[in-house]
């Protein structure tokens, strides 16, 4: 198009141009101020707080002059101190009322619910201060675990206070009854087989303290090496059978023969001893014991089984307590300490394994250490002992035996059976048998005092 109608169309064309840019811009500035997320609060502090506050590996939280929670730290939402951008507790609140009133620094340890149900609790040390005109920073340290630790510990020095008490008490009043009955030699031979009794009580508590505590250190295992099974048991039935004669109770062993672990024998022999050692305890006269030994999903069990009193099913978590006794009076009579089960239970742990019971009352029970097989490679042979690790053990990750290099074992629970179980077959390896009495040796298999247990190959009643 010429002329003047030309020209008033193109500026027209040009405005219409110009009006819809403007237009679309406006558009998306609109929709940017819509959906923009307004200024922080945070961005108030000082950066120098910030940063500080991004390190903290303790619970940090600032809180604006509305109590509204500015700026918190990951661990703050772990424990549970803020939820929904506010301080959760009540007792924290507190604390923070009284710091806005007074402008005092608080400081006090909570015992705090661990979460919005359900019975768990937290120890937290809470200091609340005020930092600058508007904030107040609020600082948790969790103190749980230690303060866990310190109640553990406390009742350990009060649980071997009290065992210690007895034996040296006994000691001393059998000392005097000694020196009283000086002009009868038969009294004083009487007293001082007491007092030698009582002796040799004290010498057992104190040793096996010191072996606890040496088990509850990190990197206990001192010894590592391919550990033969056999030895261990063999050393372990050697060290009872003393025990075992004077009570007349026969020692049956049986089951698998060459298997290995990996881990420390003196160690391994005094689990599986504590363990022999218990069954005679609490056997009657005339019992019989059984240690059976078998492979099974790629762990090496060795199971102790009993004819012996039992455990109320409500105890059974209990006996690996320090110092718990199903039966006190039959503690103080056999010198039982009440930390066999305790040092079983660690043992197992540094190894790798773990230990479970079975037992009823009445019918007797079955304890059964579980260990990694010890299957191991020519390199690993080759490492230095020093740098030798449980954690590093090629364990079979199947029944058949075939190494899964780095892989430890998952361990199958052991179930026991709620009736009368089918008796495995014999093993095929011939039982070593401790006979102090003429009784006639038992089949190589071990179904419960009974016959309604579980039944664990290798292991004779």
């Amino acid at each position: 198009m010429d002329g003047p109608d030309g020209v008033v169309a193109v500026v027209a064309g040009l405005l219409g141009l110009v009006v819809g840019v403007v237009a679309v811009a406006a558009f998306r500035w609109s929709e940017r101020a819509q959906y923009s997320v307004p200024a922080q609060p945070e961005r108030e502090l000082d950066e120098g707080l910030v940063r500080v506050l991004a390190v903290l590996r303790s619970a940090a939280v600032v809180l604006d002059d509305d109590d509204r929670v500015v700026r918190a730290s990951p661990p703050a939402y772990a424990l549970g101190v803020v939820r929904e951008g506010q301080v959760v507790h009540a007792a924290i609140r507190d604390l923070i009322a009284d710091v806005r009133r007074s402008g005092v620094i608080r400081d006090e340890e909570l015992e705090l619910p661990r979460g919005p149900v359900g019975p768990g609790t937290l120890m937290l040390q809470v200091r609340v201060a005020q930092v600058g005109p508007r904030h107040l920073l609020v600082l948790a340290e969790d103190r749980t675990q230690a303060r866990r630790l310190e109640a553990i510990r406390r009742d350990f020095v009060v649980n071997v206070s009290h065992e210690l008490k007895t034996p040296v008490g006994a000691l001393s009043l059998l000392a005097e009854t000694v020196q009283d009955a000086a002009n009868d030699p038969e009294a004083v031979r009487r007293f001082a087989g007491r007092m030698r009794g009582e002796a040799a009580r004290l010498s057992a508590l104190v040793h096996e303290i010191i072996e606890l505590s040496r088990l509850q250190v990190a990197g206990a295992l001192q010894d590592i090496a391919v550990v033969d099974v056999d030895a261990v048991v063999e050393e372990s039935v050697d060290r009872a059978r003393t025990a075992a004669s004077a009570k007349q109770i026969r020692l049956d062993v049986g089951g698998e023969r060459g298997l290995t672990v990996y881990g420390d024998h003196a160690l391994l022999v005094t689990a599986v001893r504590n363990l022999l050692d218990n069954a005679v305890a609490y056997s009657p006269e005339g019992a019989h014991v059984g240690i059976g030994v078998r492979a099974v999903d790629g762990l090496v069990e060795v199971a102790v089984v009993d004819q012996g009193i039992g455990i109320a099913s409500d105890e059974q978590d209990r006996v690996f307590e320090r110092f718990y006794r199903v039966d006190p009076a039959r503690s103080r009579d056999t010198g039982g300490t009440g930390l066999g089960l305790s040092i079983v239970k660690h043992v197992a742990a540094d190894h790798g394994g773990e230990v479970t019971v079975w037992s009823r009352p009445g019918k007797g029970s079955t304890f059964t250490l579980r260990l990694p097989v010890g299957a191991v490679p020519d390199q690993l042979l080759a490492t230095p002992p020093a740098a030798r690790t449980i954690g590093t053990l090629p364990t079979p990750s199947s029944a058949t035996g075939t190494p899964a290099a780095g892989t430890p074992a998952t361990p199958v629970p052991a179930t026991p059976a709620t009736g009368s179980p089918t008796a495995p077959a014999p093993a095929t390896a011939t039982p070593t048998t401790t006979t102090p009495t003429t009784a006639t040796p038992a089949p190589a298999r071990a179904p419960a005092a009974g016959g309604d247990g579980p039944a664990h190959e290798g292991a004779a009643r």
